[in-house]
């Protein structure tokens, strides 16, 4: 595990760290596979995903683990991380991942990487003041 992976965050599932680690030495393949997520359900399982880069988009590592884990029944996820390839370390959520997972599950918790080591932060620190999709749909409870 590097340097930048190791800490000793309270809280901190280090390993989800290692799983999405692993992915992320052993699956890597040149540009377009350079992100590698972990996320934990509920229950304990562990789901591993990477990126699917491409110059017009494409999905990134913690949106491709949300379709695994559906693809696997795991439908309440607590917490995710995403390593780099080439032994990058955890790396934070892009701004468009940060809204998706708040949408998807607004109690999860995110390893981020900070100067003294890893800490895992609720999605709503990553995005204060934010947008909820679900508080604003026509159905929603108190919209109106």
């Amino acid at each position: 595990m590097s340097a930048r992976v190791s800490g000793a965050g309270p809280g901190v599932d280090h390993e989800l760290i290692e799983a999405a680690a692993e992915v992320a030495r052993t699956r890597s393949r040149g540009d377009n596979h350079t992100m590698a997520a972990a996320a934990r359900a509920r229950d304990g399982r562990v789901i591993t995903a990477m990126n699917a880069y491409h110059f017009t988009g494409g999905p990134c590592a913690e949106l491709v683990v949300l379709g695994a884990a559906a693809a696997q029944g795991a439908y309440d996820l607590v917490t995710i991380v995403a390593v780099g390839d080439r032994d990058r370390g955890v790396v934070p959520p892009c701004g468009r991942c940060r809204q998706v997972l708040l949408d998807y599950f607004p109690e999860m918790r995110v390893i981020v990487a900070m100067a003294d080591g890893p800490r895992a932060v609720p999605v709503t620190d990553l995005l204060p003041e934010s947008y909820i999709w679900a508080a604003h749909q026509l159905d929603a409870p108190d919209a109106g």
